[in-house]
């Protein structure tokens, strides 16, 4: 499909058609992606960060990606919820799912080839969030490039209370360590559906973080980070699937504050 054809479904919530030809590699996808944020700029829509996907290790096998990708946030899919709550209107959302994540927010350009510590010196703040990711691939059957021509399966990023990241820690290191040993309960409707864990993620948010810092710099024609940018290091539990007049909680352990999701 050409980059306008795969707007044209992100636009309508609209499933791929069976038929329709697919990237057959990250290269190309990556190039359809790029063209497609080229496509929402023109028309008015901010870029304000990234997703990173796929960077939960213990998912790989049931969806068939088995490395990390990045997509785009926009002015249009982000929304700050200071008191860790948000109601969702699922319209226009094709097969939507539910992530408890870490955000982080930037204050400055992680520089080229960046170490721990260095990525740890661009940052401002942490927080929890929900992604709420889509596919338009049916049935949720695809291959890593379909993934990354599909916006990186992102559809909405509600990002939770912030906290400093020196209030956290005072050095990389320390910042690696302690979101990853932080677990989250996530549960629907009162009922726990399952538990998650920071390690989850590459080992640890931290550390997906440095992974997409690395990647997006090899990547020909991508954009940089910027001061300001928001990047949500991927979900610490499957994505589960949402129907309106849900309610969602996700418990992280503290100082990590909670998320209730309602749908609609």
């Amino acid at each position: 499909m050409t980059p306008r054809q795969l707007l044209a479904h992100t636009d309508s919530g609209q499933p791929w058609p069976a038929e329709a030809p697919r990237p057959a590699d990250m290269a190309a996808a990556y190039r359809d992606a790029l063209a497609v944020r080229a496509l929402r700029e023109a028309r008015g829509e901010r870029p304000m960060g990234f997703k990173i996907g796929f960077t939960n290790r213990t998912i790989w096998d049931r969806y068939g990606v088995f490395a990390p990708i990045w997509g785009m946030v926009w002015d249009t899919t982000l929304r700050h919820c200071p008191d860790g709550r948000a109601t969702l209107a699922l319209d226009g959302l094709c097969q939507p799912r539910l992530e408890p994540e870490l955000v982080f927010g930037l204050r400055a350009a992680p520089p080229a080839g960046a170490t721990l510590e260095q990525l740890f010196d661009s940052l401002d703040w942490l927080a929890t969030g929900v992604e709420v990711v889509q596919s338009h691939a049916p049935g949720w059957r695809f291959t890593a490039p379909e993934t990354v021509a599909d916006g990186g399966l992102h559809a909405r990023l509600l990002v939770g209370p912030t906290q400093p990241v020196r209030a956290w820690a005072g050095r990389g290191a320390a910042l690696d360590e302690r979101p990853a040993a932080c677990r989250v309960r996530l549960s629907r409707d009162g009922l726990p559906v399952e538990q998650g864990q920071g390690a989850n993620v590459l080992d640890g948010p931290l550390h997906a973080l440095l992974h997409f810092v690395h990647e997006l710099q090899r990547c020909p024609g991508a954009p940089a980070l910027r001061p300001g940018d928001v990047v949500t290091t991927g979900t610490w539990t499957d994505a589960w699937p949402l129907a309106p007049g849900q309610r969602w909680q996700a418990d992280f352990d503290a100082p990590l504050a909670d998320f209730d999701l309602e749908t609609v």
